[in-house]
């Protein structure tokens, strides 16, 4: 399973410590890799900068229950949803659970824009670089559709 996490608002440094921390603690789960963090700008939003990256668990928990841990630990750190695309303190998408696809009004999986996005694909190529998309193949292929993103690899 493949989380993608991102803040743009407070302590963005901080928060995504906080939030790995808090991935790692949940019931079955384990963390089993990190990305590295990236720095990028906006898309299809407003406000600063947003620090991101990209989680690999292994848990036991069910995508509906995990999507609702993933939404506890948003709101623990303040995330609001005034409108679409909104700034936020905390954003934790579920991108990948093993090759199950689904779609409710709730959750798809994989996640609909993964691959229209460098501050997703990156770290998760970062991490997974032969994996596929059950519709699109190897998401390495698409690297290039986002390369005019604004994106800054942090050390």
């Amino acid at each position: 399973m493949f989380v993608g996490l991102g803040a743009n608002l407070g302590d963005t440094t901080a928060t995504l410590d906080q939030a790995e921390r808090a991935l790692a603690v949940l019931a079955t789960t384990r963390v089993v890799a990190v990305s590295p963090r990236y720095r990028s700008a906006p898309v299809q939003a407003s406000g600063p900068d947003f620090l991101n990256a990209v989680v690999e668990l292994a848990t036991d928990l069910e995508p509906a229950p995990l999507l609702a841990a993933l939404h506890e630990i948003e709101a623990t750190h303040g995330r609001q949803r005034p409108y679409l695309n909104a700034p936020r303190t905390l954003d934790l998408d579920l991108l990948f659970y093993g090759q199950r696809s689904l779609n409710t009004p709730s959750l798809v999986l994989p996640h609909p824009r993964l691959h229209e996005r460098a501050f997703v694909l990156l770290p998760l190529l970062d991490i997974a670089p032969d994996i596929e998309h059950p519709a699109w193949g190897r998401l390495q292929a698409l690297r290039a559709r986002v390369a005019e993103q604004e994106i800054q690899r942090l050390t």
